[in-house]
């Protein structure tokens, strides 16, 4: 292919070339460990890829040598096409530190080819990677009340890499706090044992309170009515509670116990708060009024 025309110094041919499959490693798997390299498998009989191929080379040509362009004909050259199950046609692939990092299928609009370009071409130059970006989506789903666009973000993190800890750990605590605790812990145990989290840490927590919560609290509430010093039923109170995911009013009978005899029991009433803290986020807002709260007995 033969193009006119430079981009930072390198001529625009450099940038857009056609591979083989005897040098697909050469020049996609190598070369994108120095630049990003998008590869676009197409065939000549495929409409939609001549559609889309225009729109690709602008682009990367706008990018300005932050991208390479690597075209593949599938019908002469169909063994990396297999290996990345290529399903249909066009099909765009991303290529950073020799590995696939992201991908579409079909003759996008231009806008969209461009911010996609747009996107790879920052992977080179220490910009965040596409499941960095969706980990990000996530965050500013959950900040606006909305789980569901934040477990799809994290879903699509977990197609791309199914150890990542990070949305191992918010898909873990979407199902924790909708009362799935089943489902939490098969998330959960994608993880490693030694993972560091916060999620993480505090789903286990949550579980384990869970695991270990009376299923009934009558019994306890009937003996505090007789005995408010009963200090034992309010614990077993406070299990019950945080089991069932109510934090804050489990966090009210600990934070009860420690005001009236804070060394109960070997402290067990603190230890016990600080495991709630955990389940509940040592962020959220449960722990920040939590610690208020036991702050102002300790040092009254």
């Amino acid at each position: 292919m033969t193009l006119i025309g430079e981009a930072q110094g390198a001529p625009v041919a450099d940038l857009i070339k056609d591979t083989t499959d005897a040098t697909f490693m050469a020049d996609v798997v190598e070369a994108s460990k120095t630049t990003p390299v998008i590869v676009d498998f197409w065939a000549t009989w495929c409409g939609p890829c001549r559609q889309l191929g225009p729109a690709l080379e602008k682009a990367v040509t706008a990018a300005k040598g932050k991208v390479k362009l690597v075209k593949v004909d599938i019908d002469k050259n169909p063994a990396y096409a297999g290996q990345l199950r290529v399903q249909s046609i066009p099909a765009v692939f991303a290529f950073v530190d020799g590995r696939p990092v992201d991908t579409f299928s079909g003759a996008l609009p231009e806008s969209q080819v461009k911010a996609f370009v747009d996107r790879v071409a920052k992977l080179g130059r220490g910009g965040a990677s596409p499941a960095d970006q969706l980990l990000e989506m996530a965050r500013e789903s959950l900040e606006l009340g909305d789980p569901g666009g934040a477990a799809q973000a994290y879903a699509q993190v977990l197609q791309m890499d199914p150890a990542n800890v990070k949305a191992i750990g918010g898909m873990a605590r979407l199902y924790q706090q909708a009362g799935d605790l089943e489902r939490a812990a098969e998330v959960l145990a994608l993880a490693p044992p030694d993972a560091k989290d916060p999620d993480i840490a505090s789903v286990r927590a949550a579980l384990a309170l869970a695991a270990e919560a009376p299923s009934e609290t009558a019994a306890f509430e009937a003996r505090l009515a007789t005995d408010a010093d009963d200090h034992e039923a309010r614990l077993e109170l406070a299990k019950a509670l945080a089991g069932a995911g109510h934090m804050t009013e489990a966090v009210d009978q600990l934070i009860e116990i420690i005001r009236r005899d804070r060394a109960w029991n070997d402290e067990a009433a603190r230890k016990q708060l600080l495991v709630v803290f955990e389940a509940a986020g040592q962020m959220s807002d449960v722990a920040k009024q939590g610690r208020r709260k036991l702050s102002a007995i300790l040092f009254s």
